[in-house]
């Protein structure tokens, strides 16, 4: 068995632990604090999502826009999202990640403005709304993370005009009980409020060691 193998099975196994049905949002943020010193090698050669999240972002924001460009990285993790978008010129970002350790680590990388330490889709936010032309997610939408209702809290973030870029496993669409036609049935709902309009919908391949992934881009289209 290769090495890339071995961390797919280690990460495998963590994500099974930490996307089991019915964890609650402490138990999930307990693990990842537990995962945090180890979180980066055991995805390493493995995960694209970050790299997936960067392309687009790429796509989205031509270059004389990314320095004074506000980005806001949800369930950003130990940052690795804000590092590959920081090298490519982007100075403006912004996360919010509820795990005290993963939290650390994105602080070490020194890569972003401001972070809030909450979760996403409780009702409770304290990320200003209407305020960033690009939000991220990057493998944050899973058994017991981030809700449905979540997508609201994408939207209200953002800018009329801004983009939003959602990077999942493409399997949880069937197998997580909370997403299985719900969640892109939400996402067309808003879209026929005129909340937002659908730029691209796309499945890739070895998103998560070996695993397809689905990429969602949508544009804000909200009232002033």
């Amino acid at each position: 068995m290769s090495e890339v193998d071995c961390r797919g099975d280690v990460a495998e196994r963590a994500s099974v632990i930490l996307h089991r049905p019915g964890i609650t949002l402490e138990e999930m943020t307990a693990g990842y604090d537990d995962l945090s010193e180890t979180y980066e090698e055991t995805i390493e050669g493995g995960y694209r999502g970050p790299a997936i999240v960067m392309e687009e972002a790429l796509r989205r924001v031509p270059p004389e826009r990314r320095a004074k460009a506000r980005v806001l990285d949800v369930a950003a993790g130990t940052g690795c999202v804000g590092r590959e978008l920081h090298r490519e010129g982007f100075r403006h970002i912004d996360a919010v990640e509820p795990s005290q350790g993963m939290i650390k680590k994105l602080r070490e990388s020194g890569v972003y403005t401001n972070d809030f330490v909450e979760f996403i889709g409780t009702g409770h936010s304290t990320v200003p709304k209407d305020t960033y032309d690009l939000v991220v997610i990057s493998g944050a939408m899973g058994e017991g993370h981030i809700p449905v209702s979540g997508i609201d809290d994408l939207v209200r973030v953002a800018k009329n005009g801004g983009f939003v870029v959602n990077v999942m496993r493409h399997e949880y669409l069937e197998t997580v009980a909370a997403y299985k036609e719900k969640l892109e049935p939400y996402m067309d709902q808003l879209e026929e409020d005129g909340k937002w309009r659908k730029v691209e919908r796309r499945v890739v391949p070895n998103y998560y060691f070996g695993k397809e992934g689905v990429v969602y881009v949508y544009r804000v289209t909200k009232a002033e």
